[in-house]
C-alpha cells in the first residue's frame, strides 16, 4: 500500500533545506487578532492600575495617545514593508546593520526570560481564586505559585513545540479566555455600582495623574501593558497574506484592548478600595468580592478558571513569537547554529523554544531566593520592561531611517504611516521619547520595596549582565563567520 501524498506546500517544506521555507502558514486573521489580544491584554495590569488608584484612568488614556497609537502606526508600516520571519530583529538589521540588529533581537529575546516568571507567578496567583475568595490567601503562597507556574510553562512550551497548528489554539483560547472574564468584571462592577454605589469616589481631580516617588515606578508598567502588537510580526512567514492580515488585526485588537483596560480599572475600583487590591491578582479578587456581594459567588470562580487557562495562552503567544527571533539569529550564525534548527516532524524552532523555557524556569527559581513574593514579582516586571524597551528604541529609530528610502511607497500592499515623513517623525519620535522615559523610571524602586538599594542593584546588575552576555555571543559568532568566509 502506498502512503497518501502530502499537500504540495507540506511536500515542498519537507524537501527544502531552507529552515524558513520549512515553516507552515497556519495563521489567518482571527488567529492573529486573538494572538494580539493574548499577547498584549493582561488582567494583572488592570489589577496594578486599580491598586495605583483613580489616577490610573488618565494614565491609560495618556499612554494610549502617546505610546499605543504611535507604536501601532510604526508596527503596521514596518510589518507590511518587511513581512519577514524575525520581525523587529529584521527591521533593526535592515536599518542599522547586523550588530544593531543583533542587539535589538537579543534584548527582545532575553526580556522574555524575565517576563515569563512574572507572568507565570501572576497567572498562578489568579488561579487561587478558582476556589473563591476563601482560597485567596494562596495568591501569596510561594509553593503554590511555583507549582502553578511550572505547570503553565510546561503546557505552553509543549504545545508550541508540537506545532503552530496545535499551539495556535492555545493562543486563540488565551485571547478569548482573557477577554471574557474582563467583560464579566465590567458587568459585575457596573451591577455593584448601580445597586450599592461605588466603593471608590471619582472626581475630575483624583482621576488626573498623581506624580510622586512612591507611584512613579508604575508609569512604565502602564506603557508595558500596551506593548506586544509587534510580537506576531516575528512570525510573518507563518501568516497567510501577512501584510493585509497583520495590519487589520493590529488596529482591531488595539481598540478592543484599550477599551477593556479603562473599563476594567473602573470596575475594580467600583468594587474595592485601591489599597486593598492585590497588584497581580486584583481582577479576580474584585470579581470574587463583587460576585459574593451580588450573591452569585460562582461567577468569580468561573472567571478565575477561565483566565488561568487564558493566561496559559498568553504565555504561549510569547513562547511562539519570541522564539522566532533567536531562530532567525541562529540562521544568521550570530547565535549557535542549533538555534536555527527546525523540528523534522513538527516544523517548529524547537531548540529556541526549549532554551527559552529552561532559562525562564531557572530565573523563576532564582528570583524567589531571599525575596518576598511581591518583591520578586516587581523585580521581574521592571527587568523585563527595561530589556523589552531597548529594541523598541531601535524600532522607532528604524522606521524614521527607513522612511528615507526611495522605495518606501513602491509596494502598494504596504500600509504606511499617514502624513509622509512628518507623520513618520511624529510617530517614531513620540514613541522613542516616551520609551526612554519609561526605561529611566523603571530603575526607580516602588514605594512598597523593602530594600530600595538592593532592589536597584538587582535590577541594574541583571540588565548589564543580560546585555553583556549577548555581546559576547555576538562577537563569538562574528569571528566564526569570518573564519568560515576566509
Amino acid at each position: 500500500m502506498t502512503a497518501p501524498a502530502l499537500p504540495p506546500s507540506e511536500a515542498n517544506a519537507n524537501a527544502t533545506p531552507d529552515p524558513i521555507k520549512q515553516l507552515r502558514k497556519e495563521m489567518g486573521f482571527w488567529d492573529v487578532l486573538l494572538f494580539n489580544i493574548a499577547a498584549v491584554l493582561g488582567p494583572r495590569w488592570i489589577a496594578a492600575a486599580a491598586h495605583n488608584g483613580t489616577s490610573s484612568i488618565s494614565l491609560w488614556i495618556l499612554s494610549a495617545v502617546v505610546f499605543f497609537v504611535p507604536t501601532a502606526f510604526v508596527i503596521t508600516e514596518l510589518s507590511t514593508r518587511f513581512p519577514h520571519e524575525g520581525g523587529l530583529y529584521i527591521w533593526s538589521k535592515e536599518a542599522f546593520g547586523d550588530f544593531h540588529g543583533f542587539v535589538a533581537g537579543w534584548t527582545y529575546w532575553i526580556y522574555s526570560i524575565f517576563y515569563f516568571p512574572g507572568l507565570l507567578m501572576a497567572s498562578a496567583s489568579m488561579g487561587a481564586y478558582i476556589g473563591g475568595s476563601k482560597w485567596g490567601h494562596l495568591a501569596q503562597n510561594r509553593p503554590f505559585l511555583l507549582g502553578g507556574s511550572l505547570l503553565l510553562l510546561l503546557v505552553a512550551v509543549g504545545m508550541n513545540i508540537v506545532g503552530l497548528n496545535i499551539g495556535k489554539w492555545l493562543q486563540n483560547a488565551g485571547g478569548v479566555m482573557t477577554y471574557i472574564p474582563l467583560l464579566l468584571l465590567v458587568g459585575t462592577g457596573v451591577a455593584v455600582w448601580l445597586r450599592f454605589g461605588s466603593v471608590t469616589h471619582f472626581t475630575w481631580g483624583n482621576i488626573l495623574p498623581n506624580w510622586n516617588w512612591d507611584t512613579v515606578n508604575f508609569w512604565p508598567q502602564i506603557l508595558f501593558a500596551f506593548a506586544g502588537l509587534e510580537l506576531v510580526s516575528a512570525m510573518s512567514d507563518e501568516i497567510r497574506d501577512a501584510r493585509r492580515t497583520i495590519s487589520r488585526a493590529i488596529w482591531s485588537s488595539g481598540v478592543l484592548i484599550a477599551i477593556i483596560y479603562i473599563l476594567g480599572t473602573f470596575a475594580v475600583l467600583f468594587i474595592m478600595q485601591d489599597a486593598k487590591v492585590d497588584p497581580s491578582s486584583g481582577v479576580y479578587q474584585a470579581l470574587a468580592v463583587g460576585s459574593e456581594v451580588l450573591k452569585i459567588g460562582l461567577l468569580g470562580m468561573i472567571a478565575a478558571f477561565l483566565v488561568t487557562f487564558g493566561n496559559a495562552g498568553g504565555i504561549g503567544t510569547t513562547v511562539a513569537g519570541i522564539a522566532r527571533v533567536p531562530f532567525i539569529v541562529g540562521i544568521d550564525r550570530y547565535l549557535p547554529k542549533a538555534f536555527g534548527k527546525v523540528h523534522p516532524t513538527w516544523h517548529t524552532p524547537y531548540i529556541s523554544i526549549l532554551v527559552q523555557g529552561g532559562l525562564s524556569l531557572a530565573l523563576l527559581l532564582a528570583s524567589n531566593i531571599n525575596e518576598t513574593t511581591s518583591g520578586a514579582y516587581q523585580i521581574l516586571v521592571d527587568a523585563a520592561t527595561i530589556l523589552y524597551f531597548i529594541p523598541f528604541l531601535y524600532m522607532y529609530a528604524a522606521v524614521i531611517k527607513l522612511a528615507g528610502r526611495p522605495d518606501r511607497a513602491a509596494d502598494p500592499r504596504s500600509v504606511l504611516i499617514p502624513g509622509g515623513k512628518f507623520g513618520v517623525w511624529l510617530a517614531g519620535g513620540t514613541g522613542f521619547i516616551v520609551t526612554v522615559g519609561g526605561i529611566a523610571l523603571s530603575f526607580v524602586p516602588p514605594g512598597s520595596s523593602s530594600n530600595k538599594f538592593l532592589f536597584t542593584v538587582k535590577l541594574v546588575s541583571g540588565t548589564v549582565i543580560s546585555v553583556g552576555l549577548g555581546l559576547i555571543l555576538y562577537y563569538r559568532g562574528a569571528r566564526a563567520k569570518a573564519r568560515e568566509s576566509a
